[in-house]
C-alpha cells in the first residue's frame, strides 16, 4: 500500500511549487515508508510515497508511460488480477518494463481509457494525469476500501490518500461548517458518502471516477449494485458463495513480503484463515501466521448483544484446528492511553477512542513480523450478521436501523448550534437520500424488500467508516490489510440472494457457516456474532473522566464551542455516560467522543464556520 497527493492548477506554473508538493508527500509518510516520489508538469504535480509489496525494486512511483508520456500514475492499492490483465494488454501490443501492477493500471488507461477500472480487481485509489487531454482522473475502487479525498478550489484541485495531505496546501483551511459538525455529532456511525468532514473536502465515492478537466469537474460511477431474481437453489448458492471466497482469498495472498491474517476466532476471520492455510498448503508454501487482540481482565468483561463471548477460547480452538502460528497481542491500558495521540494523527478526525487505539497497538506489533494481513471485516455487511438485522423494531424503524432507540452526541450541542445545524432534519434527509439510491427489484416487497434496503444502508453507508478505520489505522504503522469479503464479485453475488437462504432456518449468517462448515471446529463455526472488544480496564476510564473534568474547568476548551458545557456537567456529576457515537455498548464511548473532538479542533487548528 501507499500514500497518494497532488495539485491540478490552471493558473500557476507547478513546476515552481516543488517544495509545497514534498509538504504535502511527507504527510503521509507513514502510509509509505520504503520510498518517495514527486512529478512536476505546468498544470498537474503528483507525489507518492511507496509501502512495496510487489515488485519491489522496479515499482517506483509515480509512474509514467514512456517512451511517450501519454500518462502518468500515482497509485495505492493492490490488483489481484494484474497478471491476467498483463497478459492480455500484451497480446495487444503493450511492452512492460516493470513487473508491478502499477503499469498495468497504467497501461490499462492507456488502452481502454476510463473504462479501465471496470476490468480491476483488487483494492486501490489513484491519480492518473492524461497528458494529451490535460485531464485528472481520480479513481476510487468497488467499495472504496482505499480511501481518496479532493477539493476544489478557485483554479484546480487538490488531492491526497489522507486529508492531512490536501491541509500541507496553504490553499487548503480546517474548517468545520453546520454539515461537518452534523456529520460528526448525529451520523458519526453513518457518514454521508463522499462528505470528507472538513468544509469543502469531498471523498472519491467507491465505484466512481472523478474527471477535473480544465472547464469542468464531474463524477461518473463504473460500477454499481444491481437488483435481479436469485435463481440459484441453496446448494448452488453454497457452492458459489464458497468457490467465489476461496478465489478471493488465494488472489490476495499473492505478495512478495511477509503475510499473516487477523484471528478473531468468529466464522469470519477463522473462515479466511482456513482458506489462506488451504490455499498455501496446495502451493506448497508454509503454515499461516495469524494474530489475534486480547486485554488483561478481559475474562471479567460481562457480555451484551453486541459482544456475547469472550474470543480467546475460539481463537485457540481455530488456531489449532488451522494449523497457525498464532500469536496473542495484549494490549495494556497504559498503552492504549499513550497510543491515543497517534491515532488521533492516523485518522485526521475524532474517531472512536479505545477501540482505535488498541486497534493501532495490535497492528503495530503485526507490522513487526508483516507487512500484509488479511482480515474478516464485511461478511456481517454482506451476510447480514449485525443484531439489527435481526431486530423487528429496528428494521421497522424509520431511520438507520443501528441508530434506533439511540441518542446521539448531538443531544450534547449548545442551544444556538443545534439550532443551526438541525441534526434531527439532517439525519431524516440522510436517510431518505440513502434509501432513494436503493436499486428496487421489481415485485419485491414486505420484509425481503425491506432487507435489501438495510443491506444498501449497510453497504454504503455502515461499511464505509469501518474500511476507512481500519485502513487508516493499519497504514499509520505501514502494514497493508486486505479484505477478502470485499471482492466485488462475492458482494454482487450476494446482494441478490435473497434473506431466507442467507439466514437459512433464522441462523445468523447461516450461509457463510454451512459454506465454510468443513474448514473449522463446530464451536467456532456456529459462534455467535460477537463485535471487536473493549477493554475492561478501570484505569482508561478514570484518565478520561478526570480529563473531562479538567475540560470543564478551561473557559477556553474549543469543544464547549459546539458542546453545552452545562449538560456535560451534570452527566459527569449524575454519574450518567455521554452520547456515544458507536453503537455498540460502551459506556466510556461519548466521554472518549468528547475528549477526542476537543484534541481535533485543538490539534488541527480548526475553525467554525
Amino acid at each position: 500500500m501507499c500514500g497518494i497527493t497532488g495539485w491540478v492548477d490552471w493558473e500557476t506554473d507547478l513546476r515552481t511549487r516543488e517544495r509545497t508538493v514534498r509538504a504535502m508527500t511527507e504527510t503521509l509518510a507513514c502510509r509509505g515508508p520504503d520510498a518517495d516520489g514527486v512529478w512536476l508538469s505546468k498544470y498537474a504535480a503528483l507525489g507518492h510515497r511507496r509501502l512495496s509489496v510487489i515488485d519491489l525494486d522496479g515499482g517506483v512511483q509515480p509512474l509514467r508511460d514512456l517512451p511517450l508520456p501519454r500518462a502518468v500514475i500515482s497509485y495505492n492499492g493492490e490488483l489481484y488480477n494484474y497478471r491476467e490483465l498483463r497478459a492480455e494488454l500484451r497480446a495487444l501490443g503493450h511492452e512492460f518494463r516493470t513487473a508491478s501492477d502499477t503499469e498495468v493500471v497504467l497501461r490499462a488507461h492507456v488502452q481502454w481509457g476510463d473504462q479501465a477500472p471496470r476490468r480491476f480487481n483488487g483494492i486501490f485509489a489513484y491519480a492518473l494525469w492524461d497528458t494529451r487531454r490535460e485531464e485528472l482522473l481520480l479513481v476510487r475502487d468497488h467499495l472504496g476500501i482505499k480511501p481518496l479525498y479532493w477539493h476544489a478550489h478557485r483554479s484546480g484541485v487538490l488531492f491526497g490518500s489522507e486529508p492531512k495531505a490536501v491541509l500541507a496546501n496553504p490553499l487548503f483551511r480546517a474548517e468545520l461548517d453546520a454539515e461537518g459538525i452534523a456529520e460528526l455529532f448525529a451520523l458519526p456511525a453513518a457518514p454521508t458518502a463522499g462528505h470528507g468532514l472538513f468544509r469543502g473536502l469531498h471523498e472519491v465515492r467507491p465505484g466512481t471516477v472523478v474527471t477535473v478537466g480544465r472547464s469542468a469537474t464531474r463524477q461518473s460511477a463504473y460500477w454499481a449494485l444491481e437488483s435481479q431474481p436469485h435463481t440459484d437453489d441453496p446448494a448452488t448458492t453454497r457452492e458459489t458463495v464458497r468457490a467465489l471466497l476461496a478465489d478471493s482469498v488465494e488472489r490476495q495472498l499473492l505478495s512478495d513480503v511477509p503475510l499473516c491474517t487477523l484471528l478473531s476466532g468468529g466464522v469470519d476471520s477463522s473462515a479466511i484463515t482456513a482458506l489462506a492455510a488451504g490455499a498455501r498448503e496446495r502451493a506448497g508454501q508454509g503454515k499461516v501466521t495469524s494474530f489475534s487482540v486480547d486485554f488483561p481482565g478481559s475474562e471479567e468483561r460481562t457480555p451484551d448483544a453486541w459482544r456475547t463471548t469472550l474470543d480467546a477460547p475460539y481463537v485457540q480452538a481455530a488456531a489449532e484446528h488451522i494449523g497457525t502460528r498464532h500469536t496473542s497481542v495484549v494490549v495494556p491500558d497504559d498503552d492504549m492511553l499513550d497510543a491515543r495521540d497517534a491515532v488521533l494523527r492516523a485518522r485526521d478526525r475524532p474517531g472512536w477512542g479505545e477501540m482505535d487505539a488498541s486497534l493501532h497497538l495490535l497492528f503495530r506489533e503485526v507490522r513487526r513480523h508483516s507487512t500484509v494481513a488479511l482480515s474478516g471485516e464485511a461478511a456481517d455487511e454482506i451476510f447480514g450478521g449485525y443484531p439489527y438485522f435481526h431486530d423487528a423494531r429496528a428494521l421497522a424503524a424509520d431511520t438507520f436501523p443501528w441508530l434506533h432507540g439511540r441518542t446521539t452526541p448531538a443531544a450534547l450541542l449548545r442551544p444556538e448550534v443545534r439550532a443551526e445545524v438541525r441534526p434531527d432534519e439532517y439525519t431524516a434527509e440522510a436517510y431518505r437520500r440513502s434509501l432513494a439510491e436503493v436499486p428496487r427489484l421489481d415485485g419485491e416487497t414486505g420484509p425481503d424488500r425491506r432487507l435489501r434496503e438495510v443491506f444498501h444502508l449497510a453497504l454504503t453507508r455502515w461499511l464505509p467508516p469501518l474500511l476507512d478505520r481500519v485502513d487508516r489505522v493499519s497504514m499509520s504503522v505501514g502494514l497493508e490489510v486486505r479484505v477478502p469479503f470485499c471482492d466485488h464479485r462475492l458482494v454482487e453475488y450476494l446482494w441478490n440472494v435473497p434473506w431466507h437462504l442467507k439466514s437459512p432456518g433464522g441462523r445468523s449468517k447461516g450461509l457463510l457457516r454451512d459454506a465454510v462448515r468443513d474448514l473449522l471446529p463446530p464451536q467456532v463455526t456456529d459462534r455467535p456474532k460477537s463485535g471487536y472488544p473493549s477493554t475492561p480496564a478501570v484505569r482508561y476510564s478514570e484518565v478520561l473522566t478526570a480529563r473531562a473534568h479538567e475540560l470543564l474547568a478551561d473557559p477556553q476548551a474549543p469543544v464547549f464551542d459546539l458542546v453545552d458545557r452545562d449538560v456535560v456537567r451534570r452527566a459527569l456529576a449524575e454519574g450518567r455516560p455521554l452520547p456515544s457515537p458507536r453503537t455498540a455498548p460502551n459506556p466510556i464511548g461519548g466521554l472518549d467522543h468528547l475528549i477526542q473532538v476537543d484534541e481535533w479542533l485543538r490539534a488541527y487548528r480548526v475553525g467554525l464556520r
